[in-house]
């Protein structure tokens, strides 16, 4: 069976933004989803790909990006979670939508404002500002384990409020 050529502006323009707000969901830094969205675009031209449909493809993108980041951590020896990734992906996975997420900023930006001002500011430096966990444990008083206990209480608590807010 012969596949029709992909008509890759197209596919860009369709899953980019959902593919990067994954990768950001995933705890990627701007630059860093931007690369790795990239490189997952640059993956499916190299590969053979059949378009089957919105969500398959949308589907497909996610695993190769995130089969990508693990990659990225694994080479830069930076720890990470595969279980915390799947538990992330199965979110997205329930939340994630027609609209790329866009509900799910919305209830996020809600939720984040019912943080506690230190759970607030924390994520803020960490995912809005790329700040590390060091830098910001000096801002805040806290070592660096204070912060990634921080942080991660932050997250379930964000992430319960999303679903709550969302009616998950």
């Amino acid at each position: 069976m012969q596949t029709q050529p992909i008509d890759v502006a197209a596919l860009v323009r369709r899953h980019q933004e959902a593919l990067w707000r994954y990768l950001r969901y995933l705890g990627c830094s701007a630059a860093e989803a931007e690369d790795l969205a990239q490189e997952t675009f640059l993956a499916v031209l190299r590969a053979p790909f059949e378009d089957r449909g919105p969500e398959a493809v949308s589907a497909y993108l996610r695993t190769a990006a995130r089969r990508l980041l693990i990659r990225s951590r694994e080479r830069a020896r930076v720890p990470i979670s595969l279980e915390e990734l799947d538990v992330a992906d199965a979110v997205w996975s329930r939340m994630a939508g027609e609209d790329a997420g866009k509900s799910q900023i919305e209830a996020l930006r809600g939720c984040i404002e019912k943080l506690d001002e230190r759970g607030k500011r924390a994520i803020t430096l960490f995912y809005r500002d790329d700040s590390s966990r060091v830098a910001i444990g000096e801002l805040l008083g806290m070592s660096e384990d204070g912060v990634k206990s921080l942080l991660r209480r932050a997250r379930v608590a964000l992430r319960a409020c999303v679903e709550r807010s969302l009616g998950r």
